[in-house]
């Protein structure tokens, strides 16, 4: 077997691992599974790529990576090939001819390191393509996502223990940036190994290089000025800024107020297509734009060193989301500023995503019953009606949205667009009937936006009070 640390001067030009990373790759090529909690940008996906090295050409081993974003793969695909590695990946991005020629070159033996969401195991042509190849290595990237208790929690990650278990549970590496204790326990239930059987890799979550700071606010007007000042601070020049906005017309009224300051940026969410936020994302990674105002998916996969100013115009969700995004910046460990603007009003827009992402029980089984019981005027109408007969309360209640995107997760629906999500495909689980289980998942949901005003108050070590609630595992209790 070649040797680890040559593998890593060959090919990524290093000269020695950093902090456990030779000991995770020794530990998983020993076909020993690992959990690795490593800070951003400290190197984890070293630890499977290297052991991918490892398998010979004429081999039909595979090292498997699910990744929960496309932007995500891709980055860290196209960074593969220009070092000559022979990687890909299959998602939704490919047109039709492109994606089935890719899984003929799967079939046929090819690639080393191979990319793809959970959700591609529901693929008849991808099992088909990946069935004659021998998993090596299973990497479990982001993997907080495969905990219910985890901030970006993704049904189709539940599965993992059935997907692994099609895999001839293969060697295992689960790897994140953010997880409790309580969340460590449950990626190990999700993907079916025992704790004793999987060792931990925990490299603390503390970046020196970060600064830290919780700027009071009151209004827009303060936070506009909070933010022209962290863009030209002196001590944090010369690379460049991401700004963060839960809602996006937030961002565009920001974006607005930038533009008449004649402060150059760009501007990425979810409403702007696909191309546009691709061309978004790469001018930023080559420095064509210095300044990004962005909604919270911007920034996965994207791997560039010198983000000096992380800026939170609207407060994060949950402490996991705000140390993700500001783990964007300093990565060449050079002074970097995280600034959390914190206006007490932006709370009610989070504890509005909580009620829209946690419908109760009676939701989802009015929900399943309208569908069943009157497709044809579902069919008709669309979503729209099927949101009026639903609810009254507000014609912006997005709960419809949720129900819909977990019924087609779980196989309920045939799928997440009209009119394929009016076929019902199966009956509904028991977990969407159990008003406790949903209810203690929107008490955690709550419980980790308690955690940020917890933090904003803090008056001490902020980087201890992280510290804290990653290792010590307890979830901060709900006051009143």
């Amino acid at each position: 077997m070649p040797d680890p640390i040559q593998l890593l001067r060959e090919s990524f030009g290093y000269d020695s691992f950093r902090h456990c990373q030779g000991e995770v790759i020794d530990h998983v090529l020993g076909d020993q599974h690992a959990m690795v909690v490593m800070p951003t940008g400290m190197g984890k996906s070293l630890c499977y790529q290297i052991p991918a090295l490892t398998i010979a050409d004429d081999s039909r081993q595979l090292v498997l990576v699910l990744s929960p974003l496309i932007a995500l793969m891709q980055d860290q695909v196209d960074s593969l090939v220009r070092r000559g590695i022979d990687a890909a990946f299959i998602n939704s991005s490919l047109d039709r001819e492109t994606r089935l020629q890719r899984y003929r070159e799967v079939s046929d033996g090819r690639y080393r390191l191979l990319y793809v969401t959970p959700e591609r195991f529901r693929k008849p042509e991808f099992l088909s393509a990946i069935a004659g190849r021998e998993v090596k290595l299973l990497a479990v990237d982001e993997a907080h996502c495969v905990s219910q208790w985890g901030h970006d929690f993704r049904p189709d990650y539940s599965r993992l223990a059935d997907i692994r278990a099609s895999l001839g549970n293969p060697t295992t590496i689960a790897l994140t940036a953010t997880a409790t204790a309580e969340c460590r326990e449950d990626i190990y239930r999700q993907l079916g190994i025992e704790p004793a059987d999987i060792r931990l890799f925990h490299e603390g979550i503390d970046r020196p290089n970060l600064h830290l700071e919780v700027e009071p606010v009151i209004d827009e007007d303060m936070k506009a000025s909070a933010i022209r000042q962290a863009i030209a601070h002196p001590e944090y020049s010369g690379g460049s800024v991401i700004v963060y906005f839960s809602l996006i017309k937030t961002l565009q009224r920001f974006s607005d107020r930038l533009l008449s300051d004649r402060i150059d940026h760009v501007c990425y969410h979810g409403d702007l297509p696909r191309n546009v936020r691709r061309r978004v994302q790469d001018d930023f990674m080559v420095g064509d734009a210095d300044l990004v105002l962005a909604t919270p998916a911007f920034g996965m996969g994207v791997d560039k060193d010198d983000i000096r100013v992380v800026v939170h115009a609207e407060t994060p969700g949950s402490i996991e989301s705000y140390y993700q995004e500001i783990g964007r910046a300093g990565r060449d460990n050079k002074p970097s500023l995280c600034l959390w603007l914190y206006d007490q009003a932006d709370l009610m827009t989070q504890m509005q995503f909580i009620e829209w992402s946690n419908p109760d029980a009676d939701f989802y089984t009015r929900v399943y019953q309208t569908i069943r019981e009157h497709r044809d005027q579902c069919e008709a109408f669309g979503l729209d009606w099927l949101n009026g007969r639903l609810q009254k309360r507000s014609k912006h209640d997005h709960r419809l949205a949720t129900a819909i995107a977990m019924l087609d997760r779980y196989g309920v629906i045939a799928g997440p667009r009209p009119n394929n999500c009016f076929d019902i495909i199966s009956p509904l689980p028991d977990y969407f009937q159990d008003a406790d289980a949903l209810a203690d998942k929107k008490r955690r949901d709550q419980q980790r936006l308690y955690a940020m005003v917890q933090l904003a108050a803090e008056m001490g070590d902020r980087k201890a009070f992280l510290n804290d609630y990653f290792l010590g595992g307890e979830m901060p209790p709900l006051e009143g």
